[in-house]
């Protein structure tokens, strides 16, 4: 893996130019939401899941230093992205599915990247009618930043902002791609969760995508997907349900930390778990698998 001539330009690239400390006298974006944090606020250290979070990092600016690429990143598991030779109709498709405006483009793996391609170029050239013959994806590729996990986030931010980029792949030592993130993703780390039109309904605590399967938000009162499902979670030697009051919770204690994304943490009576959406302090979203009830 990382042997292509791609895959190793990518890694060049990657490579940290600059670790010195960052000044934000002249970073527009960081004077513009420093502002809204004060530092005894943010030290606070709360429970998080249901479950006392002993070692959770508060959001803040602090986190531009401390917190690394690799802290951050989508695992490359859950990386939605085309292959270059990709139909127009099943490019449409991936958009649609995907719910996503910028998906990276590669050349026979993700190993080789080429760039990213964003829906409003696509929109804008080609349209959704099926009228336009010629498709060539490759022409409407964006430049991706190629980073190493050990980079500080917030040299990334600045890079970024610099760059007018908005989105990174993480590339190994190997010249193998280790992960991606967005703009969002960092400013995240410091501002907190950023809903936006994608996110499920703050009010919609869980859906059933099949029999037996179901997405929920971490938060979800314990109690309530417990009547959902017509099962106790709780009701097992090893758990301790005076400890758990979410599902969130629930996994953190199942698995003794903050799973990461796409782990799947087993229950002891035969559910399954899988983290759909999570961060260093907290699980956001999970998917609950329940075997004996799916198809």
């Amino acid at each position: 893996m990382g042997e292509t001539d791609g895959s190793s330009n990518a890694a060049q690239r990657a490579q940290p130019q600059d670790m010195k400390q960052i000044s934000t006298e002249k970073l527009g974006l960081f004077s513009r939401i420093k502002d809204a944090f004060t530092s005894p606020e943010n030290s606070e250290v709360l429970p998080e899941n249901g479950h006392p979070a002993v070692v959770a990092e508060p959001h803040g600016m602090i986190n531009l230093r401390r917190m690394r690429v690799e802290d951050v990143a989508i695992p490359t598991a859950e990386i939605v992205s085309v292959s270059n030779t990709i139909a127009k109709d099943e490019l449409v498709q991936v958009f649609r599915d995907s719910g996503l405006t910028r998906i990276p483009v590669y050349e026979g793996t993700l190993d080789t990247p080429l760039g990213f391609a964003h829906l409003k170029d696509f929109a804008l050239t080609h349209g959704f009618n099926g009228n336009s013959t010629d498709f060539d994806l490759t022409s409407m590729l964006r430049p991706l930043l190629f980073v190493p996990p050990s980079m500080p986030i917030g040299v990334l931010l600045t890079k970024m902002q610099t760059e007018r980029r908005h989105m990174a792949l993480v590339i190994d030592e190997y010249g193998g791609v280790d992960g991606l993130l967005t703009i969002e993703d960092l400013i995240e780390q410091v501002v907190g969760e950023i809903a936006d039109e994608h996110d499920t309904d703050e009010d919609q605590q869980w859906i059933e995508e099949k029999p037996g399967c179901y997405t929920a938000q971490a938060r979800t009162p314990l109690d309530e997907f417990e009547a959902e499902i017509g099962r106790s979670l709780t009701n097992h030697e090893d758990i301790d349900d005076e400890e758990i009051e979410t599902l969130g919770g629930l996994v953190f204690v199942l698995s003794g930390r903050v799973p990461a994304r796409g782990e799947m943490v087993s229950h002891p009576d035969g559910l399954e778990f899988e983290v759909i959406d999570a961060d260093p302090r907290r699980i956001k979203r999970l998917r609950v698998i329940l075997p004996d009830r799916t198809e």
